[in-house]
């Protein structure tokens, strides 16, 4: 089988909703790559898909702000929409940072008990960072358009519509463009830091978890990267 055939295969393993592809299914898909470290040409529409989306995503937020906000009566209004929008958010947040610092040190102590991955704690952590983030933004362009859609309707329906299309596509944008950066980092640092040849031979260990086996073949490389992700 060809590399990029099998990666996208792989890929769509990982991406599959409700996570109908199993870990072996994944690996096994994998292990047909043979020992091959050269990443796929197919591989970096990965990433340029995920920087594409963010670049869109900050064209579009653009477009938004652009817009005027209305008199001054509407200013006003949207004024106290985002202070509130903001309080209501970092309040959430600061309860949601206690629930993942307990859940990090309990993932932490399953993976020295062997239970877990040793690398789900901190994919836990850059998951739940960039989710936040995503929340942040798409919060700050929905304040930012409410005034600005409403003003918009004053013209048109149809300058109304673009505004609020613009606003809510900037979320799904970031969600997808920081969600498939998120996997692409995650995969360059499994196969180009951890997952070394001389890791390989020699074994990697960190603060007593084993990260790479001492003597894992070559050939399980990417059977090990792929079902590390899946446990993601």
């Amino acid at each position: 089988m060809k590399p990029a055939k099998t990666m996208l295969m792989s890929v769509g393993c990982l991406l599959a909703a409700g996570g109908i592809c199993s870990a072996q299914t994944v690996a096994e898909t994998s292990a047909a790559a043979g020992t091959s470290s050269a990443i796929p040409a197919v591989w970096w529409l990965a990433p340029v898909a995920s920087i594409a989306a963010l670049i869109v995503a900050y064209i579009f937020y653009k477009k938004v702000i652009a817009m005027p906000e209305g008199n001054e009566k509407m200013v006003s209004i949207a004024e106290n929409v985002r202070e509130g929008a903001y309080a209501y958010l970092f309040s959430q947040y600061r309860v949601v940072a206690i629930v993942f610092v307990i859940l990090f040190f309990v993932l932490v102590a399953l993976a020295y008990l062997g239970v877990q991955n040793p690398f789900v704690p901190i994919a836990f952590l850059t998951a739940g960072f960039f989710s936040a983030l995503c929340g942040f933004l798409g919060m700050k362009t929905a304040t930012n358009a409410s005034a600005r859609t409403t003003q918009g309707a004053v013209s048109s329906l149809n300058k109304a519509l673009q505004v609020a299309f613009k606003a809510g596509a900037v979320m799904g944008l970031v969600v997808v463009g920081f969600g498939l950066g998120n996997i692409v980092l995650w995969y360059l640092v499994l196969d180009k830091l951890i997952y070394t040849p001389e890791h390989m031979r020699r074994g990697l260990e960190f603060l007593g978890l084993i990260l790479v086996p001492e003597g894992m073949p070559a050939s399980h490389k990417l059977v090990e990267i792929s079902t590390t992700m899946v446990t993601f």
